[in-house]
């Protein structure tokens, strides 16, 4: 295998974009996001226009449990990351901070921080 490149977040924006410019440079792709029908759709055009590998990966980032499966259960020939975009992330609320929802807040850090951390809890074991 190529180069292996783990996105985030990969079904639509930054991530999705992300995924084209790698395979465009020749990287086999690990994609993952929520959403599995984008993921499938996203990992085939890859596959035909750039003939590199994809991994389509569906879970939630905020699931610690998930992240630790999918990670922890890559055959081995998907098992050398050498790189890692970690996209997956929202934003919640135009709010000032002092009226701020902290519904969004705790959704926003278990998304954009936790995420990446359960990512590296796994991938450093």
């Amino acid at each position: 295998m190529d180069k292996i490149t783990l996105i985030t977040g990969a079904t639509s924006g930054i991530g999705r974009s992300c995924a084209y410019i790698f395979a465009k440079n020749k990287h086999d792709l690990i994609i993952t996001g929520r959403r599995k029908d984008r993921l499938d759709k996203i990992s085939i055009e890859l596959q035909l226009e750039y003939g590199i590998n994809v991994l389509p990966l569906s879970f939630d980032i905020r699931n610690n449990e998930a992240v630790k499966n999918s990670i922890s259960s890559l055959p081995n020939e998907w098992k050398n990351i050498e790189i890692l975009i970690n996209n997956a992330g929202l934003a919640l609320g135009l709010n000032t901070i002092q009226e701020g929802n902290i519904d969004d807040w705790e959704r926003m850090i278990d998304t954009n921080i936790k995420g990446l951390l359960y990512y590296y809890a796994v991938s450093t074991c």
